[in-house]
């Protein structure tokens, strides 16, 4: 009767799957990492200057105002101090054509634009991409319209980053 030594084959198969999923984890992380589609912009202005010609530049580019969250307002009573606000705009019209076409779009649209004051006391205006956020949703309508959100957004904050 003949012996075979199976140990060393096993082990080469456990290997060899362990180097692919290590390989495949690896992979997923760098993409991640390359585009989160978070984009931050310093502004020339002041912290209020700024969020005034934010939502003037908003209203002139044919978005609109639809809320806004003072975090600072309400992190002041956790004793911290600091200028903070997220302004979600949009546009009824393109938003109609956006959850027309696929309604979970509700979870980016509006748009959430965040201006902060750094600890470097110098103004930021941040945004995550909506063509990021919404590429998971493999919509050809969705994608067409978001893309042309991306440039609005990069045109209303160069304008402040000028």
């Amino acid at each position: 009767m003949k012996k075979f030594n199976i140990i060393p084959k096993a082990f080469g198969i456990f290997l060899f799957a362990a180097i692919l999923f290590a390989g495949s984890f690896t992979q997923s992380n760098q993409l991640l990492a390359q585009d989160t589609g978070l984009i931050t912009v310093q502004s020339k202005q002041s912290y209020d200057q700024t969020v005034d010609q934010l939502k003037q530049a908003v209203a002139k580019g044919g978005m609109m105002v639809m809320s806004e969250i003072n975090q600072g307002k309400m992190l002041a009573m956790t004793g911290i101090k600091l200028n903070a606000v997220s302004i979600f705009v949009g546009n009824p019209t393109v938003g109609n054509k956006l959850f027309t076409a696929n309604r979970a779009v509700g979870f980016v649209v509006p748009i959430r634009v965040n201006v902060y004051e750094g600890t470097d006391q110098k103004t930021y205006i941040s945004y995550v991409k909506p063509s990021s956020q919404l590429a998971s949703l493999n919509n050809k309508q969705v994608d067409m319209i978001v893309q042309m959100l991306d440039q609005k957004l990069a045109m209303l904050t160069g304008m402040l980053s000028k």
